[in-house]
C-alpha cells in the first residue's frame, strides 16, 4: 500500500528530477508565467521523442485579480481542512480537476494533433498528483511522471 502519496495508481510511480534538467526548468517558468492560483501555481509539460508537445498551468474559473485575491485568504477548501485533490466544487478559487496543469497539458498536445502514448510528463508545484490527473495520464498513454526533487519538501507545506 501506498503511504507517501494521497494518491498512487497501482503499478505507477513518480520520478524525480533536479530543476537544472531544462525541461523541469521550463515547467517551473511556465507555472509561474501562466497559472492563474498565486498561491500554488503548477505547470506540466509533455515531451515526447525529445520534444515538447503540450504546455499547461493551473487555472481557476475566478479572472478578477481581487476575486483571486479573496480567495488566498478565504478558501472554501482550506476553512474546512479538506484533504488535497478531493472535492474542488466547493470553492470556485481553486482548480477543479479539469483545469490542473497535466490535464491541460495533455489537452494542448492532443489539440495540437500529437499523440500522447509514450511521452513523459513533467510537472512542478506539487507533490503528487491526484486521482483524475493520474486517469488522465493513463488514458493518454503518459508513459513517466517527473517532479522536481524534493517536490515533498518545497510544496507539502500546501497540501
Amino acid at each position: 500500500m501506498n503511504n507517501r502519496y494521497p494518491y498512487l495508481p497501482e503499478g505507477r510511480e513518480i520520478k524525480y528530477v533536479s530543476i537544472s534538467v531544462p525541461y523541469m526548468l521550463q515547467t517551473k517558468t511556465f507555472a509561474l508565467e501562466n497559472s492563474t492560483d498565486s498561491k500554488q501555481p503548477t505547470g506540466a509539460i509533455v515531451v515526447k521523442d525529445g520534444k515538447v508537445i503540450g504546455r499547461g498551468a493551473n487555472q481557476s474559473i475566478l479572472r478578477n485579480r481581487f476575486l483571486l485575491n479573496l480567495h488566498n485568504k478565504l478558501c472554501i477548501r482550506k476553512m474546512l481542512r479538506v484533504k488535497s485533490g478531493t472535492k474542488y466544487w466547493m470553492c470556485p478559487g481553486c482548480a477543479s480537476s479539469d483545469m490542473h496543469s497535466e490535464v491541460r497539458a495533455i489537452n494542448d498536445a492532443i489539440g495540437n494533433g500529437f499523440d500522447t502514448r509514450g511521452a513523459d510528463l513533467y510537472h512542478w508545484g506539487h507533490w503528487w498528483c491526484c486521482k483524475p490527473c493520474w486517469d488522465m495520464m493513463i488514458k493518454s498513454g503518459i508513459k513517466d511522471v517527473y517532479l522536481v526533487d524534493d517536490a515533498e519538501e518545497l510544496f507539502k507545506k500546501l497540501k
